[in-house]
């Protein structure tokens, strides 16, 4: 009988919502935009890491609010998938399921880093 490890690595592509940028840049102009897409990223990413270390504390009532922060922002800058992660977590946090939630938690990480990641990309490119 052999005993073997299989290490898994998740590879799931992000999707921004190009639309809700645009309709920022159109409303805000290119520097108003900027700002408020700058401002978005580094809150997101902060809320991201507290998140984190919430679940990993066991503050679930104050992870539930660090996750709607983070619906919202995902939201403001059409980050769809990771807004859509976020709802998934709320969900779970109600439920008995600690491996689904723990999963989901995961996810929420790796696709707030690549969603982070696209964006500044994406800004990148622009300017």
């Amino acid at each position: 009988m052999v005993n073997a490890v299989l290490r898994l690595h998740f590879d799931e592509p992000v999707r921004l919502d190009r639309g809700q940028l645009e309709v920022l840049y159109r409303n805000l102009g290119p520097t108003g935009a900027d700002r408020v897409v700058a401002h978005a990223l580094e809150d997101l990413a902060t809320a991201l890491t507290q998140a984190s270390a919430q679940y990993g504390a066991g503050e679930i009532e104050a992870l539930r609010g660090t996750v709607k922060s983070v619906i919202a922002l995902a939201q403001q800058v059409g980050m769809t998938v990771l807004a859509r992660v976020g709802r998934d977590v709320l969900a779970l946090s109600h439920s008995y399921d600690a491996a689904a939630f723990g999963a989901t938690m995961a996810r929420l990480g790796r696709i707030g880093e690549g969603s982070l990641v696209a964006v500044w990309d994406l800004q990148d490119l622009s300017g």
